[in-house]
């Protein structure tokens, strides 16, 4: 496998752990794939949940469980970190502003456009080592934010991830898009490198592009890097290991999962999710409602009153491994996860599979 390098940043393996909300990847899984030579990535989505005064002081809350858990993670490698924060997030520019004080690696970002987000990198303490990527789903997105942020900031996006509708938690497609083939990672691949190398040429920096959604084995990474890819992002087959910050209950809806059991659910957040369908998730379709306090309005595109149940709350229950009040996020290739490994085994069996791939 070819380095993956971000600007003055290389990661000797070029595998980026998606970040999963909420807490099924913090500091334990982050540091564990950063130990291994790739990016590993702390979910900022709920991450102050656990926290007793969340429902008080709900953004001292998560600021603050944010920076304790990069200083976790910094503690137990010198690997690369990153952290995932939701554009969606009625807290994200206080959470964008905690991680570059911390000196985080990377942010990566989406649910959303980040259009003003080298503005908050401007004026962080920590400016000048975070780099910025934009999560995104469509070529048409990768131009929209260059333009905005080399207009208006004067700043090329240091990278994308792209992710296809085979992922895992909140989709940024309409529900009609998911099966289309027209919106197929391949596709969208061969769509936003050809989008980004004009502004490359322009700019004369390099913007690496991420594949995401759906890449499951080695022979998934090789094809998307044969197809013009970086690297790629994987998060679904990260859950199957021990270092993953899931409870083994969360991890056990996995190992039990059938193919048919992915299923897509309305999210209250206004977007689509893919989750593993439960009697949770049963309920709510047969509109048994949950009744719940909405600790904060953590989503800015939630429409709390109208909403079933709270999405922060199903997930901090899943994440606890209390299923019967909440369920579990998954992407598309869950049902293929059938042991629990560590993850310095799982990312060997990747560069096997890889290999493998190569020979044939």
């Amino acid at each position: 496998m070819k380095h993956l390098r971000v600007g003055d940043l290389t990661a000797r393996i070029p595998i980026i752990q998606g970040g999963m909300g909420v807490g099924i990847s913090g500091a334990g899984l982050a540091s564990a794939v950063a130990n291994e030579g790739g990016v590993g990535v702390i979910a900022a989505a709920g991450i102050g949940m656990l926290e007793r005064d969340v429902f008080s002081h709900f953004l001292e809350a998560n600021a603050r469980a944010l920076k304790n858990e990069i200083r976790k993670a910094r503690a137990m490698t010198q690997g690369l970190l990153g952290v995932n924060i939701m554009v969606a997030l009625s807290n994200f520019s206080d959470l964008v502003r905690t991680a570059i004080d911390e000196k985080i690696d990377f942010i990566f970002s989406g649910a959303g456009l980040p259009l003003n987000l080298p503005q908050i990198l401007k004026d962080a303490r920590g400016a000048g080592r975070t780099k910025l990527v934009p999560i995104i789903s469509s070529a048409r997105a990768a131009g929209v934010i260059i333009k905005k942020w080399v207009q208006k900031y004067d700043y090329v996006p240091d990278a994308f991830v792209v992710e296809g509708p085979m992922a895992g938690g909140h989709l940024g497609f309409k529900p009609e898009q998911i099966e289309d083939p027209t919106f197929a990672l391949p596709k969208l691949i061969a769509e936003v490198v050809s989008e980004v190398r004009q502004f490359e040429t322009e700019s004369g920096k390099e913007i690496p592009v991420i594949a995401a959604g759906g890449v499951y084995t080695g022979a998934d990474i090789r094809r998307y890097m044969d197809r013009g890819a970086s690297g790629v992002q994987m998060a679904t087959r990260f859950v199957g290991t021990e270092e993953c910050d899931a409870s083994p209950e969360f991890k056990q809806t996995y190992l039990e999962a059938k193919e048919e059991d992915l299923v897509i659910i309305k999210s209250p957040v206004g977007m689509p999710g893919r989750a593993i369908r439960n009697q949770f998730i049963d309920d709510v379709d047969a509109g048994r409602k949950k009744p719940f306090v909405c600790p904060y309005h953590c989503i800015v595109t939630c429409r709390q009153k109208a909403s079933p149940y709270c999405i922060a709350l199903a997930l901090t229950s899943a994440l606890k491994g209390k299923l019967k009040h909440g369920f579990a996020f998954a992407g598309a290739n869950a049902y293929r996860v059938k042991k629990i490994v560590s993850v310095k085994e799982l990312m060997a069996t990747l560069l096997s599979e890889y290999r493998e791939s190569v020979a044939t």
